[in-house]
């Protein structure tokens, strides 16, 4: 998500995959003052190597041992490039991978580092750190070194690379033939889905099955420790939040200060997800057009909230049966078109946009709409992606869930998400064939969390959320063993950053010094 969105891509269930962020790792600019060149001490963490082979105990001692070199990267910003193993249940086997990280050393007392993740998955955490320094305060950046990571599969580490632009647009905007749920539209989409997985492993090789989330959050323990610290201080937004929770689960002694935002819960199997996420779309969806119609004046509706998604209902059927041709070529059919009103649904400050878009089709243009899509896809006005996030959000899915591709359990699914999200849920309808025929097999069972043992953790909440509804934050919280729940009461994506001084005193309160609060404040 570029500038200031960020977190868990929308629409997880289409048979097509969605994403964004933008890799910016510049030069230095000329005449600007240097950073030095410094070298992190890391510390040992011997407990990880418990139970391995003599072979694997001296490699998993090898990667954590790494003295990170931190050059200067322009922007007062410092990066450096991690090694860890590609298969951590086998780490003495197989090429090291890379891991790229950036940071914003404190501007005051260093207290410690503190590492970001805007989420995605796929979503670039370098890219997060240079543009915003993480969405981090200036009471942080005063009191933490601030760093982001791209994680494996991601960016600038070493990446999942499938397609070129012209294949990635064709597997991203082509309109699949046929019925959505009928036999033609099945068995085209099931084709798509499994021509991106032969492609992305003739790109990628092996690491295409090791770039699941449990990976990923033994990837960050390590460079917790390669940075120097015993403790990780953590702020994870959006899927961000399950790295963080898987992280905790598995190393609860080395938590140190958590906030997890805007939760995926790692309990949550793939169908109830996307049931929450259509849910949380459709409600974030009539919040607009409650605003629409009642502080709007170049609201496009008229009449009730019900009159206003009905008319969003017919728009979309309308190009679903006839799609509208952009200047490019390329079709609008409901399923780009549903993108691109999801994508200023993230937050409040776009719903202008929602206007001009609906008028655009109205009209019969594809313009306004490609340009959303093509926002949120990360694909540049020369056609070019500038991010890998799409397809590294598929393939990290692909692991981290199950799926059932039973057609009776689809089409039972299909029916029961219509019912909760009548205008936008039948998009999000027969999720089963996501990764079919994918190289890799899912290597994550969804269960709940309990980090037992751990220091507190905060986890926040979003009463009217889109793509991480509320009652994810709220079930989290009630799992881990020492969670914390803060609820802001508003609507968007995500709350530190973007929500009040309530929700950030509370964050930023925590970080600095510990404190937990005694109950949640309902910001």
């Amino acid at each position: 998500m570029s500038g200031g969105r960020r977190g868990l891509r929308g629409l997880r269930a289409l048979a097509v995959v969605l994403t964004a962020a933008v890799l910016l790792v510049g030069c230095t600019a000329t005449g600007e003052q240097k950073l030095p060149t410094q070298t992190s001490t890391p510390v040992a963490s011997p407990s990880v190597s418990e139970g391995l082979s003599p072979a694997d105990a001296a490699a998993v001692k090898k990667y954590y041992s790494q003295a990170l070199v931190w050059s200067d990267c322009s922007g007062g910003f410092q990066c450096a490039t991690a090694k860890a193993p590609l298969d951590w249940s086998h780490p003495a086997e197989g090429d090291p991978i890379s891991l790229a990280l950036i940071r914003k050393p404190a501007t005051g007392q260093k207290q410690g580092s503190l590492f970001v993740n805007p989420g995605g998955p796929g979503v670039s955490g370098v890219s997060f750190v240079r543009n915003s320094v993480g969405a981090t305060s200036a009471t942080l950046q005063k009191n933490f070194d601030v760093i982001g990571w791209d994680p494996r599969g991601v960016g600038a580490s070493s990446a999942v690379k499938c397609y070129d632009d012209k294949g990635l647009d064709s597997w991203l905007y082509d309109i699949v033939p046929g019925e959505r749920g009928s036999p033609e539209w099945l068995d085209a989409s099931k084709q798509s889905v499994s021509d991106l997985g032969q492609a992305c492993l003739t790109n990628t090789g092996q690491l295409l099955g090791h770039i699941d989330t449990p990976s990923t959050a033994r990837d960050l323990d390590m460079l917790r420790a390669n940075v120097g610290d015993t403790k990780l201080n953590y702020l994870g937004f959006s899927y961000g939040t399950m790295i963080g929770a898987i992280y905790a689960d598995l190393f609860p002694k080395n938590v140190g200060r958590m906030t997890l935002d805007g939760v995926l819960n790692p309990a949550s199997s793939y169908d109830e997800l996307t049931e929450l996420q259509a849910k949380g779309f459709e409600s974030n969806l009539r919040a607009y057009a409650q605003w629409c119609l009642t502080q709007d004046k170049t609201c496009p509706f008229s009449g009730s909230v019900d009159s206003a998604m009905n008319s969003i209902a017919a728009l979309l059927n309308k190009v679903q049966q006839n799609p509208i041709a952009n200047a490019d070529g390329r079709m609008l059919g409901a399923s780009t078109l549903l993108l691109a009103i999801i994508t200023p649904l993230y937050s409040t400050a776009n719903w202008p946009e929602l206007d001009v878009l609906f008028k655009d089709v109205a009209k019969g243009s594809a313009r306004v709409a490609f340009i959303l899509a093509d926002q949120y896809n990360d694909r540049d006005q020369n056609g070019k992606y500038t991010t890998n996030t799409s397809v590294a959000f598929q393939a990290i899915d692909c692991l981290d869930y199950q799926f059932d591709t039973d057609l009776a359990h689809m089409q039972a699914e299909a029916k029961q998400v219509a019912q909760v999200a009548p205008v936008m849920g039948p998009f999000f309808s027969y999720g089963g064939i996501a990764c079919w025929n994918w190289p890799f097999k899912p290597t994550r069972t969804p269960a709940p969390v309990h980090a037992t043992g751990s220091a507190p953790i905060l986890v926040l909440g979003t009463t009217n959320d889109p793509a991480t509804p509320y009652r994810s934050s709220v079930d989290l919280a009630n799992d881990l063993e020492n969670g914390h729940l803060v609820t802001w009461n508003g609507s968007g994506h995500t709350a530190y950053g973007r929500s009040n001084a309530c929700v950030s005193n509370t964050v930023d309160d925590y970080f600095v010094k510990g404190a937990v609060p005694a109950k949640d404040p309902h910001c």
